[in-house]
């Protein structure tokens, strides 16, 4: 049976801190939009900033639909599964704001985050910060056991070759390009 909590407590922060990886789901408002999870990972690119507040730092990927429903409605979700140990989800339901470079509290909040990087400093594409409104965890009896063996490198190695090859100014366009718009045409990296 789920349980609902009042906050991330001292007790939970730590839990969450040793799962190997989380999910992020958001959606369009519109009916026949698209809706999305994207694991993310590794765990320490997710901070608890707070009892209702959570951030992670967001790197470039092949689309960018968190961002666009985010700017759009707000809404999102965050869960992480137990992979090793006792069974349970949890998940941090909530509004989300999206921080990009060039906003004022970006950099405000890399240092004070701390996060872990999954790739190199230039494939950061924003922060997303979480006002959580509801906590809540599940048995996750359907969760397998799983051990992790690693984080993989593939990110960074692309995303420095590509840096190599074509310079940063061409990553940055074909970035930009790449998730200028979601899968339903809501604007995204194109402000």
């Amino acid at each position: 049976m789920a349980k609902v909590f009042d906050e991330i407590d001292a007790r939970l922060q730590e839990w969450i801190g040793r799962q190997a990886l989380f999910f992020v789901g958001s959606a369009p408002l519109a009916a026949d939009g698209h809706v999305n999870v994207s694991p993310k990972g590794p765990i320490g690119s997710l901070r608890v900033l707070g009892p209702h507040r959570v951030a992670y730092l967001d790197i470039s990927g092949s689309g960018a639909e968190t961002i666009a429903h985010v700017r759009e409605n707000g809404r999102i979700v965050v869960m992480f599964c137990a992979f090793e140990g006792p069974p349970r989800i949890v998940r941090l339901h909530g509004t989300a704001e999206v921080l990009f470079p060039e906003d004022p509290a970006y950099a405000a909040l890399l240092a004070e985050g701390g996060f872990d990087d999954a790739s190199i400093p230039e494939a950061r594409r924003s922060i997303v910060v979480v006002d959580v409104t509801r906590v809540s965890d599940a048995c996750g009896y359907g969760v397998p056991l799983m051990t992790l063996d690693g984080h993989r490198e593939h990110h960074a190695l692309s995303s420095a070759k590509q840096l190599r090859v074509k310079g940063p100014e061409a990553v940055e366009a074909a970035r930009r390009k790449r998730g200028a718009r979601s899968l339903d045409g809501l604007p995204a990296l194109d402000r």
